[in-house]
């Protein structure tokens, strides 16, 4: 989503170009195939042709998910060049600039947004609300329609997901299985079908909502389409949960980062963990404190996770660890609501042990599918010796 963003905007400022050139640096030229990327920047790019150059061993200082775009004239010269960095969840920096998105709320940490909201005597959503202009209610409504219907499609598609893994798409057949069985399995096997759904409609290139990154598209979806279906709550509700999940988000990306290829996966499943557990809590009428705890469950147990797609695919783990996650943001807000809302570690503490705990790992583990899973389960076992 980033670079086609990217494309579209250089596109646009460079109308007489002839042609383009694209250059993808560091783990975006890494993954970049298995992403769809390429494909994604020639639609938008489309009539005129694009060369590609592939630069995954290059890491340009910004973040690990750099391109370069070139305008050509007709006699393939340079007329305009550009470098733009992804940084997760669709969100463009370009070269030159700040990031994009603007500081809309006045408070940047939970602890300071909680303090608003003892003092105020309102809750996370109403936060939201008040700091936000008033059409994002239907930006909401329209994130919300996504989101459903892509866990409606997923559960109807069937077949191989496309890529080369040769993966059969299992949301169908987890769906129709989750009936026959009884209440408390099948209410747990439906979450799993539900984000299965939408990350399998993901990795087959179909629309989704960021959750926060299309890779962890699949967790908050799961979760709130379970609220609706199994316990009856309104569109209102959700939408005000769907609010203080992108609060959460916020606070992360804000702090520390939504970027598998900053972090690692924990960046961004575990951010969806955090923002669904939120969600589900809020849903259930936690506290703000009793929220706030249930998101720091959410990324504290996700801490470490490393990004390590097969083939640079959002197949192999990515699928199935929406599903988990999924799970775990039921389980957090569970937990959460036992408490009084008191806990040891606080979500800004974690959040910024994320961000540490991300520049320790190792690029291998950042979405360059040079480490980890992404080697391994390619390999071949060795043969077992015969007994003499």
């Amino acid at each position: 989503m980033g670079p086609c963003r990217a494309a579209t905007r250089f596109k646009n400022e460079n109308p007489e170009a002839q042609s383009f050139q694209v250059t993808l640096f560091g783990s975006l030229a890494a993954t970049g195939k298995g992403h769809l990327t390429d494909r994604a920047i020639t639609q938008v790019l489309e009539p005129k042709s694009v060369d590609f150059v592939w630069q995954p061993k290059t890491y340009l200082e910004r973040h690990p998910n750099a391109l370069t775009l070139e305008a050509l004239n007709e006699k393939n010269e340079v007329i305009t060049s550009k470098t733009a960095y992804s940084i997760g969840g669709g969100a463009i920096v370009w070269e030159g600039e700040t990031e994009e998105s603007e500081m809309i709320y006045p408070h940047s940490t939970m602890a300071d947004i909680l303090k608003w909201c003892n003092q105020e005597g309102r809750t996370l959503w109403e936060y939201v609300q008040l700091h936000e202009p008033r059409e994002t209610l239907d930006h909401l409504k329209e994130v919300w329609q996504v989101m459903q219907k892509a866990v409606q499609r997923g559960l109807e598609n069937e077949g191989v997901i496309p890529g080369g893994l040769k993966l059969a798409r299992k949301a169908s057949s987890y769906y129709i299985r989750a009936q026959s069985l009884k209440d408390s399995l099948k209410s747990r096997s439906l979450v799993f079908a539900y984000a299965l759904a939408v990350s399998e409609e993901n990795a087959s290139g179909g629309q989704v909502s960021t959750a926060p990154t299309c890779g962890s598209s699949g967790v908050l979806p799961a979760v709130l389409y379970h609220a609706k279906y199994a316990h009856g709550f309104s569109d209102e509700k959700i939408l005000k949960a769907i609010a203080t999940a992108g609060l959460i988000g916020n606070v992360v990306k804000t702090n520390a980062s939504i970027s598998g290829a900053e972090v690692g996966c924990q960046g961004e499943v575990g951010t969806a963990c955090a923002m669904a557990s939120a969600a589900v809590n809020q849903l259930f009428g936690g506290s703000p404190q009793q929220i706030e705890y249930a998101a720091e469950m959410g990324l504290e147990h996700h801490l470490g996770l490393t990004c390590d797609p097969i083939n640079g695919l959002v197949q192999v783990p990515c699928i199935e660890r929406n599903a988990h996650a999924a799970a775990r943001a039921l389980d957090s807000n569970m937990f959460a609501l036992l408490s009084d809302g008191k806990h040891f570690v606080s979500f800004d503490k974690v959040v910024r042990t994320m961000k540490v705990t991300g520049k320790d790992l190792p690029s291998l583990y950042k979405e360059t599918a040079e480490g980890g899973l992404a080697i391994f389960a390619k390999r071949r076992e060795p043969k077992k010796l015969k007994n003499s």
